[in-house]
């Protein structure tokens, strides 16, 4: 029995939903990650590649790693990074699993020009080995918050800037310490405002300090209007700070520098970085790092191990396929291109069902494209910023607003691609260009949209009694009651005939008897026209009289 429209459109979408979800839920075991265990056996020194920004792909590519090489009770696990930063969800997830690993973790800054930026430098920080490269740097890493600016690199935070500008509280102000006699006096209740008629008091010079902590007070207030996007800029940096001493704190390396790479970005070489005791050593290469960590003395959560990795091979581990498409789908770009095709196949399917294919690729685009934003730290005002906006330039087609509705669409989705993900995160920005790019590629299918409207007015109307005689039709198989149905003008018709049909007969409509055709063979000649009923005739009378002047 062949499948229906229907029926093979449903099949078709089935069976894309089914791929979709055997390729997101099959299990990893056919990736390199799965199979084995590093170093098991070998005494191989296995390593991880980190280069680009650091995201969920990264995260869930290093656990992986890390899972792998303690399984196989490998002797170290060496992380190569070249990274700008990224997100501070990957990046913390990153970090916990180095400090909770039972092995050695060496973060090793390479090859040559590379960098440990932003999340990078946490990561440098927590590792229990920081290695770098020649001509490598790290640092820069103030955090960028998501929604609110962040912090500007070079700008401590405000409550920082107040305590910098009040070197020392006079005595008797707000805050200040007691003096040593002055413990058990009660405090002294502040001044009354003197009258509005009283003279005003004659200035008096006041030592130096008294003028610098009067002249810090009276700044104050400027620095307490501050917009609460500079407090939670502070809280932020505040936080991050506090994360990257504690790290420092743990692994024994500069604190003075873990604090100023927060609040003022600070940066240091290779050379810089090994003079400051923020990292222990500097290697060409791989092969170099580990002949240098051999016989050194590590912590680790059992206790001291001591390294013995002179002479041992190395394993490079490769993203596997899961991991690799979930680096592309993490991308904010990807995400917005398959949101876009996500919206316009729903709308395409729902206007003109067809095959199913728009249909079936927009549920699949806009499923991968939530997904995607889930895995992202979006702003989802410009998400419902998008979605309007796009909704908007499809009504444009359909509504007279005289161009209202486009104008609005794109301009909204314009600012919600704007406001989609802070442009200031390392690796996941959406540049203006591609969302100024799929405004005009949505108002061009506006354009389209609407001159086939415009077209479709102009077309002579195919419906009605007139257009239905002597159109041609197609046999589509018997009904019931000695009918058949017939194709014409895309509409199913019941239809009866003088003579034996079969499907696929190609016949002529002759007459439309309420909601039936009368049909012929093509083939046949017309039916004759009826024809007209006869005049009615004369009944007797009276034979006309004629009257005078009249011609009888």
């Amino acid at each position: 029995m062949p499948l229906r429209p229907s029926r093979l459109r449903k099949a078709c979408a089935a069976t894309a939903l089914l791929a979709l979800l055997l390729t997101t839920l099959l299990p990893s075991a056919m990736s390199p990650l799965a199979g084995g265990s590093a170093g098991a056996d070998t005494g191989a020194v296995p390593v991880l590649r980190v280069d680009g920004a650091i995201g969920p792909a990264s995260a869930d590519y290093l656990h992986k790693g890390l899972a792998r090489a303690a399984a196989g009770a490998a002797p170290l696990l060496v992380i190569e990074l070249d990274t700008p930063g990224g997100l501070d969800t990957s990046m913390r997830a990153i970090i916990r699993d180095i400090l909770a690993a039972p092995l050695p973790v060496a973060v090793f800054v390479a090859p040559e020009g590379a960098r440990a930026a932003s999340a990078g430098t946490y990561l440098l920080y927590a590792s229990h080995i920081a290695a770098m490269a020649p001509a490598t740097n790290l640092g820069a890493a103030t955090p960028v918050a998501i929604g609110i600016g962040g912090a500007q690199p070079g700008r401590t935070a405000p409550r920082q800037e107040a305590d910098e500008a009040t070197p020392e509280a006079a005595p008797g102000d707000a805050g200040a310490p007691e003096a040593p006699g002055d413990a058990g006096r009660a405090p002294t209740p502040p001044a009354p405002f003197p009258p509005a008629s009283a003279p005003e008091p004659r200035p008096q010079a006041a030592p130096a300090g008294q003028e610098e902590a009067a002249g810090a007070r009276a700044r104050r207030p400027a620095r307490d209007a501050a917009p609460a996007a500079d407090a939670m800029s502070a809280k932020s940096v505040s936080d991050a700070a506090a994360y990257l001493r504690s790290l420092a704190q743990l692994r024994g390396r500069d604190v003075d520098f873990a604090e100023r790479a927060v609040r003022e970005a600070a940066s240091l070489s290779a050379e810089e970085a090994l003079a400051r005791g923020v990292i222990d050593l500097i290697a060409v290469d791989v092969a170099d790092l580990l002949q240098k960590l051999d016989g050194r003395t590590v912590s680790v959560l059992d206790g001291e191990r001591t390294l013995a990795t002179a002479g041992l091979a190395i394993e490079r581990i490769d993203p596997d396929w899961r991991n690799r498409v979930l680096a592309v789908l993490a991308n904010p770009q990807v995400a917005l291109i398959l949101m876009m095709i996500g919206i316009y196949g729903l709308f395409f399917e729902f206007t003109s069902p067809g095959f199913g294919v728009p249909g079936v690729a927009g549920a699949i685009s806009l499923l991968i494209a939530l997904y995607a934003f889930q895995l992202l730290p979006v702003n989802w005002a410009g998400v419902l910023l998008l979605a309007i906006g796009a909704a908007l330039m499809l009504a444009e087609a359909f509504l007279p607003s005289f161009g209202v509705l486009g104008v609005g669409g794109i301009i909204a989705f314009v600012v919600g691609g704007l406001f989609l993900i802070d442009s200031e995160v390392p690796g996941f920005g959406i540049p203006p260009a591609l969302v100024i790019g799929l405004a005009l590629a949505s108002a061009a299918i506006l354009l389209a949209i609407g001159s086939l409207a415009a077209r479709s007015f102009k077309r002579p109307v195919v419906s009605g009694r007139e257009q239905m005689l002597g159109a041609p039709a197609t046999v589509l198989g018997p009904a019931d009651a000695g009918c058949w149905w017939v194709a014409v003008h895309g509409e199913n018709w019941r239809a009866r005939a003088a003579v034996a049909l079969a499907a696929g007969d190609t016949v002529r409509v002759e007459r439309i008897d309420g909601l039936v055709l009368e049909v012929s063979p093509a083939g046949a000649s017309p039916a004759p026209a009826s024809a007209p009923p006869p005049a009615p005739a004369p009944t007797p009378g009276p034979a006309p009289t004629s009257t005078p002047g009249s011609t009888p």
